[in-house]
């Protein structure tokens, strides 16, 4: 098929159009999103000049029913699961919209899986301003994106387009900047191309703003072999120099699973970081973590008596803010075949950490047979170590003032582990109440 006729035949929405809903002000005034409604009308006329679609093909998807976040209908997830680029209206109120967050989240998906797939990057998400944002007010998935606002003018950079059309004054920098940001769809739809992916559950969907806890670490270990020390007759092909360069889905996937996992917890705002757990010095007996942690594990890992023994001690130690996720591929033909053994050697050296924490968690140290499975069940198993590593971590206090600042009146607080400055380590005061292993299992944060 030329790609004309791929084009012609491609009728999927050009854009999502991703926005909060602004509250009425008062009884019975008018919609403050018939603004939004506005723009979005603007952009679908745009694009149809623009582009060859037919007519009654959708140009856009505005959502204008569903915007409380008490649900998501089947239409929406299927948009998202389908359209060619995400377009999210920046505002205060956008970020703090769990609702926004989610769909973010779930368009990024589909960006990642075709990265994890082709080993080609590819962003189709096309930020626009609906009021100016300074960039520290940003969450990380938004401050990340590569995306050069001035291009639309320096009026729709000052004022955003809530400014531009609400005040007659700046009607021709409205147009300009709407007109640009369409084009700017058009062309990032047409070169990226992301393939469709499966609707998101809403219900289990994670916001990709994360919480309002500051900046986050997240810690992912790789617990595999390397082509110089695999088990003997073991296929080479899914291994590479270093733990990290294990790919467990080869062939269907192209990336090694570390790098998989990076983004993936990227996308919900934490910052990872990969380790190889042959290098990682064994954590001292007692001591309370410093982060959060992802121990993904190759069973055939096991395999290796010195790495089974340090695998056995971490679980001696009952550390539930670590969540082990068993990356497992029954199309790999000496996997199917030595599946049972290798699943009961994980178990008998594993015994805690395999039956420990939510549903998902469990579920993903039983084995996760598919990277879409892995990308479902990922989000569900950070945020049950994120929720793990504050019940279990050290409170800090507050640092010492002086001069002026230490004649203000005191106010009492602590420090919590994850805030933004948590990294500071100031002297401890305090441990958090550590409950029981056991009654963590179904607790939700």
């Amino acid at each position: 098929m030329s790609d004309y006729a791929r084009r012609t035949a491609d009728h999927r929405p050009y854009f999502f159009l991703s926005y909060a809903h602004t509250p009425r002000y008062g009884a019975g005034g008018p919609d403050p999103d018939m603004w939004v409604e506005r723009l979005f009308r603007d952009l679908c006329g745009h694009v149809m000049a623009m582009t060859d679609l037919p007519a009654g093909s959708p140009a856009g998807f505005m959502d204008r029913e569903i915007r409380s976040g008490e649900g998501w209908s089947e239409r929406l997830g299927d948009v998202l699961a389908t359209c060619r680029v995400f377009v999210p209206l920046f505002s205060p109120r956008f970020f703090a919209s769990e609702m926004c967050g989610k769909e973010w989240y779930a368009f990024a998906q589909r960006a990642i899986y075709h990265h994890a797939k082709s080993n080609e990057p590819a962003e189709a998400i096309v930020p626009a301003l609906w009021v100016p944002m300074p960039p520290e007010q940003l969450p990380g998935p938004a401050e990340r994106l590569q995306f050069n606002h001035r291009a639309f003018g320096d009026r729709y950079v000052t004022d955003g387009l809530y400014g531009l059309i609400k005040l007659r004054v700046f009607a021709e920098e409205y147009e300009a900047a709407v007109y640009e940001l369409a084009k700017r769809i058009v062309s990032v739809a047409d070169t990226t191309q992301i393939p469709p992916g499966s609707p998101v559950d809403y219900r289990h969907a994670p916001s990709a703003f994360g919480r309002p806890s500051g900046t986050r670490s997240m810690q992912l270990t790789i617990a595999a072999p390397t082509q110089h020390d695999l088990p003997e007759g073991r296929a080479p092909a899914y291994y590479g120099g270093r733990s990290q360069d294990w790919n467990p889905y080869h062939p269907d996937t192209a990336r090694p699973v570390a790098l998989v996992a990076q983004d993936l917890v990227r996308s919900l705002n934490y910052q990872p970081t990969v380790a190889s757990f042959d290098l990682e010095p064994p954590p001292e007996p007692g001591q309370p973590p410093t982060r959060p942690e992802i121990l993904l594990i190759d069973r055939w890992a096991l395999e290796d008596d010195g790495r089974c023994a340090k695998l056995a001690a971490l679980d001696a130690e009952k550390r539930p803010w670590v969540s082990v996720v068993v990356p497992w591929n029954r199309e790999d033909p000496q996997s199917r075949l030595s599946e049972a053994e290798l699943i009961e050697k994980l178990e008998r050296t594993m015994p805690h950490q395999m039956s420990q924490g939510r549903p998902a968690c469990r579920a993903a140290a039983r084995g996760v047979l598919s990277m879409e499975h892995f990308g479902q069940l990922l989000p569900e198993v950070v945020e049950s170590a994120a929720a793990e590593f504050l019940r279990y971590a050290e409170v800090f206090a507050p640092p010492v003032l002086t001069g002026a600042a230490a004649d203000l009146p005191a106010r009492p607080w602590l420090e919590g582990p994850m805030a933004e400055h948590g990294t500071h380590r100031h002297a401890p005061t305090t441990r958090g109440t550590a409950p029981d292993a056991e009654d963590t299992d179904d607790s939700r944060s």
